[in-house]
């Protein structure tokens, strides 16, 4: 049985970053025989409400990649306004390549065939460090982040609470 192309790539990704470590963050396969099913592990970003968090998520590729992204779960409980109630991440790489048909994302912030594991999860967590709440997935989160930080700050704070219990 012949190899699909999107294996091939993914695998080499895999291959690079156990050779090469990204701070921030740490990747793998949930089961080794599936390759397009990652298990993500996010250290909050310094210097943010999510600094000593350990976060974990799923990236979920399809067969087509790289051209079409993949979809990307957290299963850590989250308050941002770019993740939606039920983990689900909302940042424009991971939007289908093309025009927004709303009009808000120009075609050059959406999914280009060039991302990585790597830099999709570097835009992660520069979405975690720095919230985009003019497209908010969690529109509670985001009227938080907007109106009342010390509200906001608390729930975060929780949030990393719980995700270190989680990994104790």
């Amino acid at each position: 049985m012949a190899v699909d192309q999107s294996a091939l790539l993914l695998q080499r990704q895999l291959r690079d970053m156990i050779k090469n470590p990204v701070p921030g963050f740490s990747a793998g396969l949930v089961d080794d025989e599936d390759i397009y099913k990652w298990e993500v592990v996010i250290y909050g970003p310094p210097d943010t409400p999510l600094e000593g968090g350990v976060f974990k998520a799923h990236l979920t590729f399809p067969r087509e990649y790289p051209q079409k992204p993949p979809k990307m779960l957290f299963l850590s409980e989250m308050w941002h306004p770019n993740i939606g109630p039920d983990g689900l991440v909302c940042i424009s790489i991971l939007h289908e390549a093309g025009e927004d048909k709303w009009g808000y994302e120009s075609a050059s912030e959406r999914w280009l065939p060039v991302h990585t594991v790597e830099t999709i999860l570097i835009s992660v967590i520069s979405m975690l460090a720095d919230p985009n709440d003019e497209s908010p997935a969690n529109v509670d989160a985001a009227k938080e982040w907007r109106e009342n930080r010390t509200i906001f700050n608390k729930k975060v704070a929780r949030c990393v609470r719980k995700s270190q219990d989680e990994f104790l």
